[in-house]
C-alpha cells in the first residue's frame, strides 16, 4: 500500500491536526465543519497530505490553523493561547482523520465527500476506547456506503428512466438493474449483448457504463 507520506512525520501530522481543530473549536469559536471547509479550500490541505516537512515539522497545529486562516481571510491577529491537557473529542478527530489520510494517500477533500468531518467526530463514543485499526475499519464501511452512483445508474438517471422502465426496454428483470446499481453483480462482467443493449437506450458507449 502506497502511502501518502514517510511514516517517520505520521505521528507529528496526527498531534498537529488533531491539535489544530482542538485550538479553532475552543479558542477561535469556529465549528469543525467549518474550520475543516477552510482547511480544503485555502491549499493547506494539500501541503499537509503530501506530507510537506514545513508543515509537518516546521509548524505546530495552531500554526498551521493561523496558517489556514492567514491564507483564506489575510493577516490574523493571533491571541493568547490557552494550552489544555485532556484531548477533546475535536483533538480525536483531527488525529484519526490524519492516519486515514496517510494510510490511503487519499486527499481530504475526496475523505469529506464520502464522509463529513461531523460523521468521524460522531464516532468518538466508543471509538475513542479502540484500536485505530478498528476506526479504519469503520471509516472504510462508511466510505463504501457513500461510494457515487454506478455509471448505469448516472446514465440511466440522465435518461430520466426508472429501473423498472430500463429493465422493460432492454428485456431484463428489475432485480437485475437493482443488483448492478448497488454493485451485487460486476456489469463488466455482463454479456456483450446485455452492454450493447444498454448502452443503446441510454444513448451512449459501452465503455461509459463499465466501472
Amino acid at each position: 500500500m502506497m502511502h501518502a507520506y514517510d511514516e517517520m512525520y505520521l505521528e507529528k501530522a496526527r498531534i498537529a491536526l488533531g491539535r489544530m481543530f482542538d485550538f479553532v473549536v475552543y479558542q477561535l469559536g469556529y465549528s469543525i465543519e467549518k474550520f475543516f471547509d477552510l482547511f480544503i479550500s485555502s491549499g493547506v490541505s494539500r501541503r499537509f497530505e503530501n506530507g510537506d516537512v514545513d508543515l509537518l515539522v516546521g509548524k505546530s497545529g495552531v500554526e498551521i490553523g493561523y496558517e489556514v486562516l492567514d491564507k483564506t481571510f489575510g493577516d490574523v491577529q493571533p491571541i493568547e493561547i490557552e494550552f489544555t491537557v485532556n484531548r477533546s473529542e475535536e483533538y480525536w478527530t483531527g488525529w484519526v482523520l490524519a492516519y486515514y489520510q496517510w494510510m490511503y494517500g487519499i486527499s481530504f477533500s475526496k475523505i469529506n465527500e464520502k464522509i463529513s468531518i461531523r460523521d468521524i467526530l460522531a464516532l468518538y463514543t466508543p471509538y475513542h476506547e479502540m484500536d485505530i485499526r478498528q476506526v479504519v475499519d469503520k471509516l472504510d464501511e462508511m466510505m463504501i456506503n457513500k461510494d457515487e452512483d454506478t455509471n448505469l445508474k448516472k446514465r440511466r438517471k440522465a435518461a430520466g428512466l426508472s429501473q423498472s422502465g430500463l429493465a422493460k426496454e432492454v428485456g431484463v428483470s428489475v432485480r437485475t438493474i437493482q443488483q448492478y446499481e448497488q454493485r451485487q453483480k460486476d456489469i463488466n462482467k455482463a454479456s456483450a449483448e446485455r452492454m450493447l443493449a444498454f448502452a443503446k437506450r441510454l444513448y451512449c458507449d459501452v465503455e461509459d457504463l463499465m466501472e
